[in-house]
Formats: C-alpha cells, sequence, structure tokens
C-alpha cells in the first residue's frame, strides 16, 4: 500500500500505524530484488521484520495522543517511504550506476535504520501495559540500530577507489579502462561480452542524463568523470565508431608536427616538462628539477631570485594539460607518416622505423590504439616473412604490445592476409623468435573470433606441444596456457592428442557429451599410437571412460570403445594392467553373448583385443609375485576355444591366436591340458584344411604347441595318414613359410612310436620334401628361416633311428649326413645344433655294423701286390657316408667338438653322445685316439666340473673317461687335469657319480681299486 497518502500525522495513530506496517511489509518482500547492495537491504528487513510485531501490538492498544507519539509516526512514515523508494531505485536502476552510488546508498541505509530506531525510542512505551520482556527487546532493537554500520563491499569499494585513482591521474590507457569495466561487470553480476557492456554504458549514460534533468549537476559532472574514463574501453564503442572519431580529429590537425611553444620548457632543464608544478613566486618548473634546485640549499627562485617557500609545488595542470595534448598532437601526425617507412627495401631503414614505433608503443595505451587506427597491422605482419631475423622479432614485439587487451587489433591481425600462418612458422624459429610468437598467439587466443583459426594451421598444435615441454619455462607456461585456450575445440583436442598432448584429450572423453565422447573413442581407434603415447594414454587414466563406453546400449558406441581399447591393449604393459583392473571379463560377456550380424565387426574387435592380452601375458617378469593370468576359470576356457567352431574366420583366427600365446604364458601348463581336455586335438586337425588360410596356419601353429604333450593315444585316435598327407601338402606347395614352419614343427613332435606314423610320411614322400628346407635355399631375409630349418632337423630325427637301417639309408643317400654336419656350426638355432647332432649319433650307432671288412691277401707275394686300403681307422672297415654313416668320413669330429663349447648343455649332451658312439666297444682305442686328435678330451674333463649343472651330462663324460682313462697314453696325458674335478665329484656328486669318478680315479692310481667308494 502507498505511504505517499501519509503527508503527516493528521489521521488517528492507529490508522498510520498500520499504514506504516503495510510499508514495512512491503519493503522486506522487496528487499531481496534489489540488483546491489543486498545484504545491506536484507540487513534493514531482519530490523524491520522484528519491529513490526511491536507496533501491531501498539496499535492493539489505546495509544491516545502526545507529542511523542506524534514525532515518532512522522519520523517513521518519512524514513519508509525514503526506504520503499531505495529498494524500488536499486531494483530497477542502471546496475552500473547503482554501483557508483554504492557509497550513497549504504550511507542512506544507514541513516533511515538510526531514524527508525530513533523514531521507536520516542514511542511511549512506558504508558502502555506492555509485557517487561517486549519492552526489553524494544530497547535492544534501538541501540543495535544506533550502532549499525552499512559498509559497501570490498569488491565495491576497490571499483570506487580504482575510478578516483583513474580520475585524478588522468589515466586514459585503453588497458586500465578495459580491467575496470571487466571488473565491474564480475562485481554487479553481469556477462562481460561486448554487446552487454555496451548496453550497460548506454543504460548508465541515460541515467546520467535524467541527473541533469533533475539538476543534480554535482552528480552530473562526477558521472561525467566517470563515463570519460570508461569510455576508453573497447566495449564503449565499436571499432568503426572509435575509426571515425579517430580520423576526424587526425583531419583537422594538418600534417606538420608543431614546435613546442615556448612555455612548454623547464627554465632550468630547458627541456619540455612531464610535470610542471608552480612554486610560491608564480613561475613553473620541473618537479624533479625545482624540487633538486631547492634540495642543494637554493631558496631562490632561478627566474624572479625572490624568496622561495619550499612546502609550496602546485601542480599547474592546465598546462600539463597542454603539453600532453601538443605531444599527442604530434605523436597523431607522426604515427600517421611513418607507416610507408615499413616498407622500404631498405632494412636499416625498416629497423629503425620498427624501433621508433616501438617506442611509441610503449609510452602509452593511446600510442597503440593510434597504430592500430592507422592499420599498421596487416603492414607489420608482411614482415613476419622477412629474411632478417631482426625484422621478424621486432615485428614480433610490436604485434605483442598492440594486440595486448585489444579485441580489435587481435581481429585486425586474424583478419590479415596470412597472418596466423606467419606467426606460426615463426614457432619453428629460434628461441627469442618463438618465445615471442607463442606469446602473441597466447595474447589472440583470447579472442573468441580469433582463436578458432590458431589450431586450424598446419602443424601449429604440434610446434605448441613440443613447446610446452621445452626448458624455457616461460615458453613452456606460454604453450600450455595457448593449448587449454584451444581445447574448446574438438579438432584441436584430437590433434593435441595426435602430437601426445594428452590432457584435454582424457577430459573429453570421460565428461564430455556422447558425440564428443564417440569421436575421441574413434580418434583412439584409429590413431596409430607409439608404445609411449600407449603408455602414457594407461597412465592417464584412459582405460575407465572406455570401459564406461563398453557398457553403452549403442553398439557402435560400444564398438568404436572396443577398438580404442583393441588399440592400447597391444602394448604388453598395458595389456597386463588391463588384465588386473577386470577388463577380460566384459570383453568376453561380449564375445559369449552378442552372436547377431550387426555385432559382428564388435566381436572381431573383442577377438583381436583378448588375443593382444593374451600376448601380454607371455612378456612378463620372473620376478613378479603373482604372475598375471587371462582365463581364470575352467569355464571361460572351454567356452572360448568352443567359439572356434562358431565364429568366422575373423574371429576363428584371433582365438587361435590368443590361445598359441597363452601357450607361451606362465599359465601355458594348464592351458594346454584344458585344450586336450576340450578336444581341442579333433578341431585343430579338422581346421587343417580350412579354406582360410589364416585359420589354416593359426591351428596348425597352436596344433604344433600342443602336440609334444599329447599322450599318444589321443594324437593316434584323431591323426590319419589322410591329415600327414595333408602335412606333406602343406610343406611341399605352401607360400606361407609360418605355415610350413609349424606343420614340420607338428611332424617334428609326433610320436615316434608306434612307426606307422613315420611310414606314412615315408609313403607321401615326407623326407624329400623335409631335406629340401635344409639345403639352404630359403630366402635370406625370410624371418622364418631359422625356425624352419630347426623344425626340418627334427622331423628327420624319426628318419635316422637306428632301429630302421633302410630309413636310415634313404636318409644318407639324399645327402642328409653332410648337411647336419654344416648345420653343427651353422646352425643358428640351439635346437638346430642339438637335433643335428642327435641325428648324426643316431647314423653313428649303425655305422660298425655297416663298415664293410677288408678283404686279406694270402701267399707269399702279397707285398708285391698293389697297396691296400688301411680302412677306417675307427671302424676298421671300408667306410663311406652314405653306406656306413662314418662321422670320420663325414668329417664331423671337429665340429661335434668344437659343439661341446656351446653353453647349451643340452646340445653338448647330443654331441657328446654321437662321440662316445667311437669308442664303444673293441674301437676304444681308435676311437680315443681320434677324440684326442679332435682335442675332445679336455672338453669332456671340462664337464666334469662342479659349477655345471646339467648330471646328466656329467655322467656321460665319465662314462667316456672311464674307458678312455683304461688306456696308458691316455691316462698320461689328461690324468692329471682331470684329478681334481674327479676327487671333487667323489665328495659331491651322487652315488652313480661318486662311483664312477672312484673308478677312474683307480685308474689314475689316485684310489686302490678296492677302495669303498667302488
Amino acid at each position: 500500500m502507498v505511504l505517499d497518502v501519509m503527508d503527516s500525522a493528521s489521521g488517528p495513530a492507529s490508522e498510520l500505524l498500520s499504514q506504516i506496517v503495510e510499508g514495512m511489509v512491503e519493503i522486506i518482500g522487496s528487499a531481496k530484488e534489489v540488483f546491489l547492495k543486498k545484504c545491506c537491504f536484507q540487513e534493514l528487513a531482519l530490523y524491520l521484520e522484528r519491529i513490526v510485531p511491536v507496533l501491531k501490538e501498539l496499535n492493539a492498544k489505546d495509544l491516545g495522543s502526545s507529542e511523542g507519539l506524534t514525532n515518532a509516526i512522522e519520523i517513521l512514515n518519512r524514513e519508509v517511504k525514503a526506504a520503499k523508494r531505495l529498494t524500488a531505485d536499486c531494483a530497477t536502476r542502471n546496475k552500473v550506476y547503482l554501483l557508483m552510488n554504492s557509497r550513497n546508498i549504504t550511507r542512506h541505509l544507514q541513516d533511515i535504520s538510526r531514524e527508525i530506531s530513533r523514531a521507536i525510542g520516542l514511542l511511549p512505551m512506558a504508558t502502555l501495559d506492555l509485557a517487561s520482556g517486549i519492552f526489553e527487546d524494544i530497547t535492544g532493537l534501538c541501540d543495535e540500530m544506533q550502532r549499525a554500520e552499512f559498509k559497501a563491499s570490498v569488491a565495491e569499494e576497490e571499483i570506487l577507489e580504482r575510478i578516483e585513482s583513474g580520475i585524478q591521474e588522468r589515466k586514459v590507457d585503453r588497458s586500465y579502462a578495459n580491467s575496470l569495466l571487466a571488473q565491474i561487470a564480475e562485481t554487479v553480476g553481469i556477462s562481460k561480452e561486448r554487446f552487454v557492456l555496451k548496453k550497460e554504458l548506454e543504460e548508465f549514460k541515460d541515467e546520467i542524463e535524467n541527473a541533469k534533468l533533475r539538476k543534480d549537476q554535482a552528480e552530473a559532472i562526477q558521472m561525467d568523470q566517470i563515463i570519460a574514463l570508461l569510455e576508453r574501453a573497447d566495449a564503449a564503442s565499436s571499432p568503426k565508431e572509435k575509426e571515425r572519431k579517430y580520423f576526424t580529429k587526425r583531419r583537422s590537425l594538418g600534417s606538420q608536427p608543431l614546435e613546442p611553444l615556448q612555455s612548454f620548457y623547464c627554465p632550468i632543464t630547458r627541456d619540455v616538462m612531464v610535470d610542471p608544478v608552480e612554486t610560491s613566486s608564480g613561475q613553473t618548473f620541473e618537479r624533479s628539477a625545482i624540487e633538486k634546485w631547492m634540495a642543494e640549499g637554493n631558496n631562490l627562485c632561478p627566474l624572479t631570485i625572490t624568496p622561495l617557500d619550499t612546502s609550496v609545488l602546485r601542480p599547474n595542470k592546465t598546462l600539463r594539460q597542454s603539453i600532453e595534448e601538443w605531444k599527442d598532437r604530434n605523436t597523431m601526425i607522426t604515427i600517421a607518416t611513418m607507416k610507408s617507412k615499413l616498407e622500404s627495401e631498405e632494412e636499416d631503414e625498416v629497423l629503425g622505423c620498427l624501433g621508433q614505433l616501438e617506442d611509441l608503443c610503449l609510452q602509452n595505451d593511446q600510442h597503440r590504439e593510434w597504430m592500430v587506427l592507422e592499420n599498421y597491422i596487416p603492414v607489420i605482419i608482411q614482415l613476419l616473412s622477412s629474411k632478417n631475423r631482426d625484422v621478424r622479432h621486432n615485428a614480433l614485439d610490436i604485434l605483442c604490445i598492440l594486440a595486448k587487451d585489444s579485441d580489435d587489433a587481435k581481429e585486425r591481425v586474424a583478419h590479415a592476409n596470412n597472418a596466423i600462418e606467419l606467426i606460426v612458422r615463426s614457432l619453428g624459429r629460434r628461441t627469442g623468435e618463438r618465445k615471442l610468437a607463442v606469446a602473441l598467439l597466447l595474447e589472440l587466443s583470447k579472442c573468441n573470433k580469433v582463436k578458432d583459426s590458431i589450431g586450424k594451421v598446419q602443424g601449429c598444435i604440434l610446434l605448441l606441444v613440443t613447446m610446452s615441454r621445452s626448458d624455457d619455462s616461460q615458453a613452456a607456461a606460454d604453450a600450455k596456457q595457448l593449448l587449454d585456450n584451444l581445447s574448446f575445440s574438438d579438432h584441436n583436442i584430437i590433434q593435441m592428442a595426435k602430437a601426445n598432448y594428452f590432457r584435454h584429450f582424457l577430459l573429453r572423453l570421460s565428461t564430455g557429451p556422447d558425440d564428443a565422447k564417440f569421436m575421441m573413442a574413434s580418434t583412439l581407434a584409429e590413431t596409430e599410437l607409439t608404445d609411449h603415447n600407449k603408455a602414457s594414454l594407461y597412465d592417464g587414466g584412459v582405460l575407465s571412460p572406455l570401459l564406461h563406453l563398453v557398457s553403452s546400449d549403442d553398439i557402435h558406441m560400444k564398438t568404436v570403445a572396443v577398438k580404442a581399447i583393441r588399440n592400447l591393449s597391444s602394448l604388453p604393459e598395458n595389456g597386463r594392467k588391463m588384465i588386473e583392473q577386470g577388463i577380460v571379463r566384459p570383453l568376453l560377456d561380449i564375445l559369449f553373448r552378442h552372436g547377431s550380424s550387426s555385432s559382428s565387426n564388435l566381436r572381431e574387435q573383442v577377438a583381436v583385443t583378448i588375443m593382444h592380452l593374451a600376448r601380454s601375458t607371455v612378456s612378463q617378469e620372473e620376478s613378479s609375485p603373482v604372475p598375471v593370468s587371462l582365463l581364470e576359470t575352467d569355464e571361460d576356457t572351454f567356452m572360448l576355444f568352443s567359439l572356434v567352431n562358431l565364429t568366422g574366420p575373423a574371429v576363428q583366427q584371433r582365438i587361435l591366436q590368443t590361445f598359441q600365446a597363452l601357450c607361451h604364458s606362465p599359465s601355458a601348463s594348464y592351458i594346454k591340458i584344458k585344450l586336450i581336455e576340450s578336444s581341442a586335438v579333433q578341431a585343430l586337425v579338422q581346421l587343417c584344411e580350412h579354406e582360410n588360410s589364416d585359420v589354416r596356419s593359426n591351428a596348425l601353429k597352436l596344433f604344433c604347441y600342443l602336440v609334444k604333450d599329447c599322450e599318444t593315444e589321443i594324437i593316434m585316435e584323431h591323426v590319419g595318414k589322410e591329415y600327414i598327407d595333408t602335412l606333406v601338402k602343406i610343406i611341399q606347395k605352401s607360400d606361407d613359410t609360418e605355415e610350413a614352419v609349424s606343420a614340420l614343427g607338428i611332424i617334428s613332435h609326433l610320436p615316434e612310436e608306434p612307426q606307422i606314423i613315420t611310414e606314412w610320411l615315408q609313403d607321401s614322400g615326407a623326407l624329400r620334401v623335409i631335406f629340401k628346407f635344409l639345403q639352404d635355399k630359403t630366402k635370406k631375409n625370410d624371418p622364418h628361416k631359422n625356425q624352419l630349418v630347426e623344425n626340418a632337423v627334427g622331423a628327420m630325427h624319426r628318419f635316422t633311428l637306428p632301429t630302421n637301417l633302410e630309413r636310415q639309408k634313404k636318409a644318407a643317400e639324399i645327402g642328409l649326413i653332410p648337411v647336419l654336419v654344416k648345420l653343427l656350426d651353422s646352425g643358428t638355432t640351439t635346437l638346430t645344433r642339438k637335433y643335428a647332432a642327435t641325428c648324426l649319433a643316431q647314423f653313428s650307432q649303425s655305422s660298425f655294423s655297416l663298415s664293410q671288412q677288408l678283404t686279406r691277401h694270402k701267399g707269399m707275394l702279397w707285398c708285391f701286390s698293389a697297396q691296400h686300403d688301411p680302412g677306417c681307422i675307427v671302424h676298421g672297415g671300408i667306410c663311406t657316408v652314405e653306406s656306413s654313416f662314418c662321422l670320420v668320413e663325414a668329417d664331423a669330429i671337429r665340429p661335434l667338438v668344437r659343439v661341446l663349447e656351446d653353453p647349451d648343455f643340452g646340445v653338448c649332451e647330443a654331441s657328446l653322445d654321437a662321440l662316445l658312439t667311437l669308442i664303444e666297444a673293441e674301437r676304444l682305442q681308435c676311437g680315443s685316439k681320434v677324440l684326442a686328435e679332435a682335442d675332445a678330451i679336455p672338453s669332456m674333463i671340462r664337464f666334469l666340473s662342479s659349477s655345471t649343472s646339467c648330471p646328466s651330462l656329467q655322467e656321460k663324460a665319465l662314462c667316456g673317461l672311464e674307458r678312455i682313462f683304461r688306456l696308458p697314453e691316455f691316462k698320461l696325458k689328461y690324468g692329471q687335469s682331470a684329478q681334481m674335478p674327479l676327487v671333487d665329484l667323489t665328495q659331491r656328486g651322487s652315488h652313480h657319480v661318486k662311483s664312477l669318478s672312484a673308478r677312474i680315479l683307480a685308474h689314475l692310481n689316485v684310489l686302490h681299486d678296492q677302495s669303498s667308494f667302488f
């Protein structure tokens, strides 16, 4: 209800009090709607809320009539009206205007509060029958309201102080006005957008015009000064308006600079004054000059020689303003006439002009604005293509100064031809130029209209990422801040990720909208990441948001997330961490449950990922306390392998590769057992003839890993002649070397008993087919060559068994033995040399029986006949490589002895087996001599050393030496060197080793042949 009708307290007191109460209630409600000083209005409202019940109770009493009551009601009427008016103003008037009047508002609120308190104190409380508690409450409330202090907020005070300082010190810098206007916007709660600020300033000007109409001249003058200060801000007028005003003023000045007036010079320094002050003599001097004059003890005026009051120095504001206007006029003309010099072909002239312009820029903000309005920016931008790095450096310097705190300058830079490209090019140059370029780009990125074009320049983000890791802390910080500013664009974020800068990428993947998450995951899925990239992403927490996307109901989102995980999981370290974080279960669930054609791509991606995870378990460190395992349950193993028969070739291939990897992991034994139990042999044998070459090849490879662990019964149940024929055809005709390697590996590991498998191989022509791979005709650069040869030699083992001479002869006839001898030296793998030595040992076991006995001549004249063949020095008969498989004839002895130096004890043992065939039975004397000539015996003695970790090799060496040391000549030659190792074995070896060692020591006459060691 409006209180304006209460022109006096003439009406009945109860009616007037009712209207006052209604007014207070209205103020209490309106206090919530004010724009500014909300806390102060709410404080007043709290006081009024406590007063209203008191007034209502008073109104219920018989108030009567008294002077005190009349005065109280008049005061309350007046102050409530004022408070209501003030509340309405602060809820409707311009926010900037209210802020500028915030001190008056708080003072007015304080006065209202105290006057209301005084009015309450005038009420005739004592004459009324009020409860004692109410009376005490009223007294306390009045005291509180009298003491209450309403103050402007810290932020408001800071703004008002900055405004006063700017007016007093005549600050005309645009940057000062921009920062002040931004601070005002933040304080009053409005947007910092240019059009919003411009609208607020226009409304502020309207308020000032209203103040003039109210003839409030003091307020109008003060507000005009504030407007003059704020109009320097960019938001106050459009670039077009500024340009129009500037050129209007500049054209009015003429084209030639003016000489300074005589009054501008300081009589002491003879220079144009900067801070002119007037002394007590009425003369004006430069402040620093006259202060120095007085400090030196001079108390007479330098011009009038009259006494000076040294305490009086008055700023000559009028003269200072005239000097500044003269300087501004000349500077404006100078700036307008210098641009043509920048286009000179003389580099010295260009550098001089740039230096002069930079000095002008640094003097004040107004000079920078004039340069922008004179359209210097496009000209300076083109200087960035100069070959002279000093020119480029100075140009960047000036551009940095011009762009700072000026959206107009930033936009002009962006519109200049190739501007951003030229600036970005400087990012790749020397340190100083690079620092200026990134600082300039950082400043430009603060303007929304400009920053969009920065990230689009080719190579820009890559250079920024590189700089963000530089040793120069300032350049690195600027580069990081610039990358932050460019992260508004998903395109930029993707470019950052491709440059190995993932901070914004990971944030977007985690918290962005679904379309952004899809884009980030797609990028991760398709990008060729380095191992370092993959590790950085994982350490940055990429898995969690990707797993969240995997759980999405959207099949496309789920697929792209799995593809991203697939890409990351190819790094073994990541794969193991993923397994530990529980990724396997959701992947297996997808693989087991998504069987529709629409999700075939998803299943393929999951299968590849699981394969990567399986491979990651292979390369675990032995020191790892608990090895990471991919498949934790039998059911998972069975179900995963069962998909080999239920899916398409792409998934089949990956599942087979998964189990190949697991067969090399710490859980290999478990996996092989479970595969064999799940009828994997049958499935793999069938897949050997699969039409898809990749599936077939991987099935062969997995079977190759399983076959040596399979029981003979299982092998014979599923492997028949047809399968053997297929293997031989693959070896013979496949263009895939790896496939041939696997087929040969299967053959090498198939059981040798029963011999039916070897017969099937022989019938299918496998001997010659396999032999071709031992003739060194494979490509030298073939990565599978060594494994191919190794498996081929292993497959030959069954054809060299001494139990079947016919097979041995066929193997010898095709030239196998010389090839095996050659492999002793040229074999690049341990198993190749071991298999070769083993085959030679098997051949040699048959040599004595195959050696053709010499024909002995009879009669007196046999000595006159032709010289007879002395025969083999070991076997005593006629030996050839092909007929008797003689190691001596094959020149195999020294290669076998060299193999005894191999670091692998298995290879040494196989070689020793072959050499020991030369000293069996009656061949001891001759065979020992051959071994001695080839220096085999020292190697055998070396095997006796207690440091060896191969007991079987020790025992074989002991057996051989026990026979050799039966012969005196060898006992004499080698006995001394063998004595200490033998003594050591009698103390440390097993019972059998001790017995053998003691027997040899007995041969050497160290122990009695009746010793208890026997």
